[in-house]
């Protein structure tokens, strides 16, 4: 990887960040519609993702370019850290401020964002030996190399980002449980499901890079990681199908952001589907692995696009036509990702 493509990969999370923020703070400016207040913050959180990926891939790449120091092994996985405290506690903060059913929701989606970011930066820390991962798949034995994870080291970064996830999913039960109670615990539950999966796929990429760093990763774990990823992708988008079906637009209109939070499982499952093929393989289509985040940022484009039209039937739409164009980002930002995957784990 040349410089001047490392730099391309690592302004496009934080292009994707500006976009988030900014696009976030436009739609909550222009007026004092509730949706706005749901909407704005909302989309404003998702840049704290792409920060949490921009660390991720600086830390990736630049053990690839070889500019990698003490300075940027720490203070890149805290910045991912940071982001996710910041984010839980304006979150927290959000649906604390005013008893309304829009702060509710959004509040509660903005800490499931929390819980991602989180992850993503869990990802950024066991990334941090990156360069490790080639070098045992070019080996035939199974020893654990010096400088990699301990195994408790190891095993800590899968518990945190398996406790995020499980945090997400009791969060979720909890309410749904509550759904019968008042709208905004059915929005705000079925968003937290479809974040929640995006919690469980980021799990799989974490043991998926830990156990390869610690040469420990098993041929069957070939296909379970990537089986994990898309039955979550594939669970978030069957779900969001079955709530389009519902006949309150209120409550039918949050299965397009389930759609569009299970096509952000899909754009994960690219980095765990490529770490799995070229694990002491030779696989000829790994450079067209990161077509998939590719195709998923626009299906989310796409999808937004048609939510825009569809809120001139219903204000309902207003809300996921908006998150949907930041999930798009997010899709395109993991796309960077995949490709510095790509690069550094390219055997040609």
């Amino acid at each position: 990887m040349n410089y001047g493509i490392s730099v391309l990969f690592r302004a496009i999370p934080l292009l994707m960040a500006l976009f988030c923020f900014g696009y976030g703070a436009f739609v909550l400016g222009m007026g004092t519609d509730p949706a706005r207040y749901v909407a704005g913050p909302v989309v404003m959180s998702l840049g704290m993702i792409c920060i949490a990926l921009f660390a991720t891939a600086a830390t990736i790449i630049r053990q690839i370019i070889h500019t990698y120091n003490t300075v940027a092994k720490y203070a890149l996985p805290v910045l991912g850290y940071l982001a996710a405290l910041l984010t839980f506690i304006y979150g927290w903060e959000y649906f604390s401020e005013a008893p309304t059913a829009g702060h509710f929701v959004a509040g509660h989606v903005i800490c499931g964002v929390a819980f991602i970011t989180a992850c993503v930066a869990t990802t950024a820390t066991s990334s941090t030996r990156f360069t490790l991962i080639p070098a045992n798949s070019d080996a035939t034995g199974h020893d654990t190399p010096p400088q990699a994870f301990s195994a408790i080291q190891g095993n800590i970064l899968i518990a945190v980002a398996a406790l995020l996830a499980l945090t997400a999913w009791i969060w979720t039960i909890w309410l749904l449980v509550k759904s019968d109670v008042h709208n905004a615990y059915y929005i705000a539950g079925h968003v937290m499901a479809g974040i929640s999966c995006i919690c469980t796929s980021l799990v799989a990429l974490v043991a998926t890079i830990v156990r390869q760093i610690r040469n420990s990763y098993s041929h069957p774990e070939r296909k379970w990681w990537p089986a994990v990823v898309l039955a979550m992708g594939t669970l978030g988008i069957l779900w969001g199908l079955l709530v389009t079906t519902e006949h309150n637009p209120a409550k039918s209109s949050i299965g397009y952001i389930m759609i569009g939070l299970g096509l952000v499982c899909y754009s994960i499952s690219s980095k765990v589907i490529l770490l799995a093929a070229i694990w002491r393989n030779t696989f000829k289509l790994a450079n067209r692995i990161p077509l998939i985040p590719v195709f998923t940022a626009l299906a989310c484009l796409f999808l937004s696009a048609f939510l825009f039209e569809m809120t001139g039937m219903h204000e309902a739409y207003f809300v996921p036509a908006r998150v949907l164009a930041g999930l798009g980002g997010i899709c395109f930002t993991l796309f960077s990702i995949v490709s510095i995957l790509e690069s550094g784990t390219s055997k040609g």
